[in-house]
């Protein structure tokens, strides 16, 4: 019964390690999710220039340009909108 314990509180703590580690993933059913208009959409409405809209570990990600032209790569949760991720991209190529 010690060992059962144990064992289960190893697989535990693994089980929640990962789920730490992918908390950038989003897990939606296809049918939950906004279109890609929406996204767009949301994208306009913050000043953002959209170059790419794709899917990455179940998020949408939106590659583009912000209000003052910089290059910024952004992680959108797909059922929300909401903004996961905001990241700034360097534009050397060094």
């Amino acid at each position: 019964m010690k060992k059962t314990l144990t064992m289960l509180a190893v697989f535990a703590t693994l089980s929640a390690g990962a789920a730490i580690a992918d908390d950038d993933d989003c897990f939606v059913p296809m049918a939950d999710w906004q279109p890609r208009e929406a996204v767009a959409q949301m994208a306009l409405d913050n000043g953002w220039t959209v170059r790419r809209i794709k899917i990455d570990d179940g998020c949408y990600e939106i590659d583009g340009r912000d209000a003052q032209g910089r290059r910024i790569e952004v992680t959108v949760h797909p059922q929300t909108l909401n903004v996961i991720e905001f990241e700034y991209e360097d534009d050397d190529d060094d």
